[in-house]
């Protein structure tokens, strides 16, 4: 015999109210299907996934409902009780996991700064740290295993054609940097919501990205950038560089023309320009040009 409590006939009644409600709700996007969906951040009605990937787009929304939302004593009901009740079990999970980290409490003294640096010039890295209170000094979370003797670096990703950053932690120093952008712009591995912001790197096939890291340390008053092996890790990309505190690299696509000067494309550019110049030259020479020496 089967036994129905009484919260569980609560809960299917609730769902077939909203289920009811919902259906005499018109999707909000084409305006003629009945809605079937609601987006838990937006609150806006939609019929099939492409209205929902097209509400994403028009209205700029990550489809994640946001928890930290006000909600008026007026409209409070038990489904914001039970979304506020597990909100705060998430930041207990996340306060204990914090709390047994024992490499978030590294103690990030002269000490330790002097041992990174010192390990960092041991394989052509030349690390410079910041003062404490800066901002990077106190975001790095960068430290070296000694047992397995590779760096875990700090890294930021910066996509500045979907003006979006990603911070990621703990990156192996061997790892390729196509496997670490795999999470964002591969069409298959990558977090849905992510992808979404990403779309124009998702849809550009991997010959026209670029990754570029800046140039910390040049005599120059413009930035410029050197741009970095995809297939390799960062191990082998930061030798002979200068890192401030951690890597930052840009994600740019050649299709798109950008304000970035990288340093292998100029000089090409300058050694092109100065080779037709000498052939301009010596023709004009052979026909008997006589140029001004004053």
């Amino acid at each position: 015999m089967e036994v129905v409590t009484m919260a569980e006939e609560g809960r299917e009644g609730g769902f077939e109210a909203a289920k009811r409600k919902m259906s005499l709700k018109r999707c909000e996007i084409c305006n003629t299907e009945e809605a079937k969906y609601r987006c838990p951040r937006c609150m806006k009605y939609s019929c099939s996934l492409v209205c929902v990937k097209q509400h994403k787009t028009t209205y700029n929304c990550n489809g994640v409902r946001e928890k930290t939302a006000f909600v008026s004593i007026n409209q409070f009901s038990d489904l914001n009780l039970l979304s506020d009740y597990r909100f705060l079990e998430d930041v207990g999970r996340m306060a204990d996991r914090a709390a047994r980290d024992g490499a978030s409490h590294r103690r990030r003294t002269n000490k330790f700064v002097n041992f990174l640096r010192n390990r960092a010039r041991r394989y052509n890295i030349h690390l410079k740290t910041l003062p404490i209170g800066f901002t990077k000094r106190r975001e790095n979370s960068t430290f070296f295993n000694k047992k397995e003797k590779k760096f875990y670096w700090h890294l930021k990703l910066i996509f500045p054609h979907s003006h979006a950053k990603f911070t990621e932690k703990r990156v192996p120093d061997d790892k390729p940097l196509c496997d670490v952008l795999k999470y964002y712009i591969d069409p298959l591995e990558s977090d849905p919501v992510i992808c979404q912001r990403l779309k124009i790197y998702t849809v550009s096939p991997p010959s026209d990205i670029q990754i570029l890291m800046k140039v910390e340390i040049t005599p120059h008053s413009t930035s410029r950038y050197e741009e970095l092996d995809a297939s390799k890790g960062l191990l082998d990309n930061l030798r002979g560089k200068t890192v401030i505190e951690y890597p930052s690299l840009h994600v740019v696509l050649k299709k798109f023309k950008t304000d970035m000067a990288v340093l292998g494309y100029i000089e090409n550019k300058d050694a092109e320009k100065l080779s037709q110049d000498l052939v301009e030259e010596s023709s004009s020479e052979e026909e008997g040009e006589i140029r001004d020496s004053s």
